[in-house]
């Protein structure tokens, strides 16, 4: 028998803050149990598990999300999150409409914004 991912944990200073943050950038909600307060906060459909932990962030993430938008366009993807509480990390995005951004959510965790399917499409 194999193994299967239950969950993608990421460690936090505030589980249910940014739990919240990633449910509207995925607009999936938080588990029906979880609180703010709670040590463990579990994005529904997603697999993303938000656990408070004592260390700080100190070196960029080994591993990141990569988001791709389905009923907007890169740019404007981008924009919605930076609304949301994004900051912009690096922007990868080429003149010709290639590329990503790379941002950072609340507590400094990096991800990229990459191109809608219809932006692929030639």
């Amino acid at each position: 028998m194999t193994s299967t991912i239950r969950h993608i944990t990421v460690d936090s200073a505030d589980a249910h803050a940014l739990a919240t943050f990633w449910s509207r950038v995925l607009d999936l909600p938080v588990h029906e149990d979880d609180r703010p307060g709670d040590e463990e906060v579990l994005i529904e459909g997603a697999g993303l598990l938000f656990v408070t932990v004592p260390d700080a962030k100190t070196v960029k993430n080994p591993v990141h999300l990569d988001l791709q938008p389905q009923d907007r366009t890169r740019d404007a993807e981008v924009e919605r999150l930076l609304t949301l509480g994004a900051t912009p990390v690096g922007d990868r995005r080429g003149e010709d409409g290639t590329g990503w951004a790379v941002l950072a959510d609340p507590e400094g965790n990096e991800f990229c914004v990459e191109r809608s399917a219809g932006e692929r499409t030639p």
